[in-house]
């Protein structure tokens, strides 16, 4: 049957040879799980009939690769594992290769290129001119469907009908998915629908799948659906499996489930609580304790109120805080309290201590408002100039994003954004599609300040673009459409700046340099006033740059003040 030279083991009703792969098996109840299933080992003295599901390769170590592995022939003395096995080798009916194949139809062995190529291809059929899969004749040059060509169709969904690829018992992926969210979603609960829409609606829904199936995640949304975990942001922050949990709140987020929280100001509180009770001295950790309540995170909670940012920045809360608790456990070493310290010990402290040293600044001027010590002195550092990219640099690496077709477009549209606009990427990362916008002509433009910024091409075309089709990186659980115009793989988050700048260091681009470069252009080109308005920049700012640049507007920022 199979058309492959093997040993006959029986024969069809008609004589035919078949092999032990083609050869009918009649279904016993298996020794094991109970089932009439097709027998795989028959029963021995030492144990009963073992069926295709239940039977496994006894373990050996290969005689090829070395590894220990499930093996055939073990008894043979001759253990091969599956990865070493050669596999049989047929002439492929649709590109005439000889290659293992995947299915045998009606026209011959089909390799797992043409498989896969042959149930993806769709098209205009010649025929009924219906939009189907076309499977005649063979290969690529099919013009018709099944109906049309008269064969019988090769892959249904036993469920909705569509022609697709089998994913799971006859199932397409999409209704595979569906079942397997609903079944672990519980029906889904009410509360839970938009997760459930969601899931399903996913770009990838083979993943989608996979991470239902596998994922610590998708245990997780078990627990929710069944009652036994509470639907709230205490019981996901006490979860045993944090990542996994951290996940599933960004999911129920995205859909509604859960209030939105800053999670970035939660972790520098979890954090803030961790490395001040760890302080040994009772005073230090009281002193600690309400530098970190009323300086740092008072100062972190105002500018998370204030501020329009996709995300709290934490960093140098933390670094302020750990000078701190560095200076008083260097005062300890040396016997000094707060209250005696001197200037020659601040010295010392900044000769001697990390290179955060002077971060201890915002601590000693708390404590000194509380009257736990006197004023120092503290010199600030030396102001470092940035270095930016040379000219001819800038506008190679412009020309390659813009005209590149091999680099992703996302990074072509953010390295843009950078080299051309001056946008820093936690900017970047914070645009949302509304922000793109075209007028009767087709002009793209960008709101990136209080004016829409023009967007020539071929860039409008390349951001057109990503608006429309090419923002694959949206993880599961994300609402459909995704508001972020560089969405990331966290559900209803966007790309990470640091994750954005990993990538953009992969082109040669250094984000720092290269927007430096492009602010003393723009500078050299624009008014300090437009410069401003366009790109979002602060008034003294502006003067900054264009003074830099050699431009003449330096009064910029004293007239926005009068006129404040």
């Amino acid at each position: 049957m199979c058309g492959l030279v093997r040993v006959v083991t029986a024969r069809g009703a008609d004589g035919a040879a078949m092999c032990f792969a083609c050869a009918p098996r009649p279904a016993r109840p298996c020794g094991r799980c109970g089932r009439a299933r097709p027998i795989a080992q028959r029963a021995t003295q030492g144990g009963p009939d073992i069926c295709v599901s239940c039977f496994r390769l006894p373990a050996a170590t290969c005689g090829r690769c070395g590894r220990l592995r499930p093996c055939t022939f073990v008894a043979a003395g001759t253990p091969t594992c599956a990865s070493c096995s050669p596999r049989a080798v047929a002439t492929c009916a649709h590109c005439g290769e000889r290659r293992p194949p995947c299915a045998r139809w009606p026209e011959g062995p089909v390799c797992e290129a043409c498989y896969r190529a042959t149930l993806a291809r769709r098209g205009t059929c010649g025929g009924c001119g219906d939009e189907r899969r076309l499977v005649s004749p063979p290969g690529a040059g099919a013009r018709w469907c099944c109906d049309c060509a008269g064969v019988p169709p090769l892959a249904r969904c036993a469920d909705c009908g569509i022609e697709d690829r089998p994913y799971a018992d006859g199932r397409c992926v999409r209704c595979a998915l569906a079942e397997r969210s609903a079944r672990l979603l519980g029906g889904p609960r009410a509360e839970l629908a938009g997760l459930h829409h969601a899931i399903l609606s996913a770009r990838q829904p083979y993943s989608a799948h996979n991470w239902l199936a596998r994922s610590g995640g998708a245990a997780i949304l078990a627990e929710i659906a069944s009652g036994a975990l509470a639907l709230t942001h205490e019981a996901l922050d006490a979860h045993t499996r944090p990542g996994a949990a951290r996940y599933v709140r960004q999911m129920l987020v995205a859909g509604g489930v859960l209030a939105a929280r800053d999670e970035a100001l939660v972790a520098l509180e979890a954090w803030v609580t961790e490395h001040v009770e760890s302080v040994s001295d009772p005073e230090h950790r009281r002193l600690l304790r309400a530098y970190a309540t009323w300086g740092v995170l008072r100062r972190v909670r105002q500018r998370a109120e204030q501020a329009k940012a996709v995300r709290t920045p934490t960093r140098h809360a933390k670094t302020r805080l750990l000078a701190a608790i560095a200076f008083l456990a260097w005062l300890a070493e040396r016997d000094r309290s707060l209250a005696d310290t001197q200037q020659g010990d601040i010295e010392a402290w900044l000769d001697e201590g990390p290179a955060s040293a002077r971060e201890v600044k915002d601590f000693l001027g708390w404590a000194a408002q509380r009257k736990a010590t006197g004023r120092f002195e503290m010199p600030s550092p030396p102001l470092r100039e940035g270095t930016a990219l040379d000219d001819d640099q800038r506008w190679t690496i412009v020309a390659r994003l813009l005209h590149d077709d091999d680099l992703c477009l996302t990074d072509r549209v953010a390295g843009s954004l950078v080299l051309l606009y001056a946008q820093q990427l936690s900017r970047i990362v914070a645009m949302t599609v509304d922000q793109v916008t075209s007028d009767e002509n087709d002009d793209v433009y960008l709101s990136l300040g209080a004016g829409r910024a023009p967007v020539p091409e071929p860039l409008g075309s390349l951001v057109v673009e990503l608006v429309a089709t090419g923002r694959p990186y949206v993880g599961l659980g994300s609402p459909a459409p995704a508001s972020w115009l560089f969405p990331g793989l966290h559900p209803g988050r966007p790309l990470h700046p640091g994750h954005l700048g990993e990538r953009l260091a992969k082109l040669g681009i250094d984000a720092r340099a290269g927007r430096r470069s492009a602010l003393m252009h723009l500078a050299g080109q624009l008014p300090a006033a437009v410069l401003a308005e366009m790109l979002h920049l602060h008034a003294t700012t502006a003067v900054h740059w264009v003074a830099a640049a050699g431009g003449d507007w330096s009064n910029y920022a004293a007239q926005v003040a009068r006129e404040r």
